[in-house]
């Protein structure tokens, strides 16, 4: 177990939705959901292990350590059972969660992420990047994968500060996470009825991600955000809004 950070908003006593971050990024990407989500739900955004104001690992991470922060931070909060929500990382973390224990989630939402996103040699390419000159080298190839090229300019400035503040060796543990991961044989063990969203222009995830996952989950509805690139939730706020509460 660690001790993650996290904020709470929306009335006590209302059902619990958790909201997990991509890499590279802090709880801060969910500032656009949270005023609607707040009005009806307790929500519960976090900082993934060695992002924000989380615990830094000195050592190499796996999915399944970050799913189990997650089912950690319900019993920390005494919440039996939540809606989860994520995007990319914090989609895979759900994922592994909600897989693991089925009986603490009531709905799930994927966001632009992947049960399995290799290859393994590219992952390990961004490590050796980050662990010699830090995060500022990723912002640019980043900040293309994260953004079309017409997004808001204030936004994706926030963004190219959100990810130079990330600690290095967090990022390149959480790296390692995502290269050893593979859920696919996972999906059918998800119970929680599942929203899984793609954007349609999305370098990072494309949308065969989303629509494997939708298919390895019984049920599972998935809904594709033309034109949006990997952070949909941010460049698309409004589709997602929508989409995730409908879904809740």
């Amino acid at each position: 177990m660690t001790d993650l950070a996290h904020r709470l908003d929306g009335p006590d006593g209302a059902p619990v939705v958790v909201l997990g971050n991509s890499l590279g990024t802090t709880m801060e990407m969910w500032e656009p959901q949270v005023p609607a989500l707040a009005e009806r739900f307790r929500v519960v955004r976090y900082d993934t292990r060695g992002h924000g104001g989380s615990p830094v690992p000195d050592r190499e991470l796996a999915i399944a350590e970050l799913g189990a922060d997650l089912l950690a931070l319900l019993d920390h909060l005494d919440v039996a059972r939540a809606s989860l929500a994520g995007t990319s990382l914090g989609g895979m973390a759900a994922l592994w969660a909600a897989a693991e224990a089925p009986e603490r989630v009531d709905r799930l939402v994927l966001c632009c992420t992947s049960a399995r996103l290799g290859p393994p040699a590219m992952w390990d390419e961004r490590i050796r990047t980050v662990r010699e000159h830090g995060t500022a080298a990723l912002v640019e190839s980043a900040l293309e994968r994260w953004f079309s090229p017409d997004a808001d300019p204030a936004v994706v400035a926030r963004f190219d500060a959100m990810l130079r503040a990330v600690p290095d060796a967090g990022y390149a543990a959480c790296c390692a996470a995502i290269r050893d991961m593979d859920q696919r044989d996972r999906l059918g063990r998800v119970t929680a009825p599942t929203l899984v969203i793609a954007g349609g222009d999305d370098p990072a995830t494309p949308p065969e991600h989303a629509e494997a996952i939708a298919a390895g989950i019984g049920g599972a509805q998935l809904a594709i955000i033309a034109g949006a690139h990997h952070l949909a939730n941010v460049e698309r706020a409004d589709d997602v809004t929508a989409l995730m509460l409908e879904h809740l």
